[in-house]
């Protein structure tokens, strides 16, 4: 577990307590050690967090005590919200259910007023089944790049003629309607940028390619800058 998500773990674990909770079990909870409670307890006082209670006795949150990164204005929270939508309709399956999961902790720990005007966001983006999104092309493709892995793929051209082309897979852009596929394409040893909705047919080669500076995402971005696909 990163130590960020540990630290927002604890919080929520104090949070609204009447009681203290030992360390004890907070240790339990975040399955880690107490060396580890003590020290993430102490760093966190540290930075203004107002935790009270000592070791051997029991931590507290302080009655009343907001924790300021959780604190949103109410744009900031419909814009939060607005783009947990977005991202389940248009993200692909993976990063729909990390979006969601996300709004669920931040919505666990948000005082009931904000809590409550999350739920009366009236700007919806909902998913289709007919969408490339729910193919699982989007996630495919997210994936290979991630693991930069080399794909074949079949592909058709704005002309309807179909060529072979091995790529090494940068990044993903979506344009409001379509998404692009940028790529360095080997056949034609150069950076492409490709449409997802026009690749008949992908797979992976089991080759991984190596970063290059000549052919990267920082040199894909500067070569063809805003351009579409081809």
């Amino acid at each position: 577990m990163r130590r960020a998500d540990r630290l927002f773990l604890l919080i929520h674990a104090l949070r609204g307590r009447r009681s203290a909770i030992t360390a004890q079990q907070l240790a339990q909870t975040l399955q880690v050690s107490l060396r580890t409670v003590y020290r993430d307890v102490a760093d966190l006082q540290r930075s203004g967090v107002p935790i009270e209670g000592e070791a051997g006795v029991g931590y507290l949150l302080r009655k009343g005590a907001d924790i300021p990164p959780l604190m949103f204005s109410e744009d900031e929270l419909e814009a939060l919200v607005v783009g947990t939508r977005f991202v389940r309709a248009f993200g692909g399956e993976r990063l729909g259910r990390g979006a969601t999961a996300a709004l669920l902790k931040i919505e666990a720990v948000l005082p009931e007023a904000l809590r409550e005007r999350s739920r009366r966001t009236r700007i919806f983006a909902p998913p289709r089944d007919n969408r490339i999104e729910s193919s699982g092309l989007i996630d495919a493709l997210h994936a290979a790049i991630e693991c930069m892995q080399v794909l074949r793929l079949e592909y058709r051209d704005g002309n309807g003629a179909i060529s072979a082309r091995e790529i090494e897979p940068l990044a993903l852009a979506f344009w409001g309607g379509v998404w692009t596929l940028g790529a360095w394409c080997r056949l034609r040893g150069d950076f492409r940028s490709f449409r997802p909705d026009r690749i008949v047919a992908h797979a992976p080669t089991g080759e991984v390619f190596a970063e290059d500076p000549a052919r990267n995402l920082d040199a894909y971005l500067r070569a063809v800058g805003s351009g579409g696909a081809r």
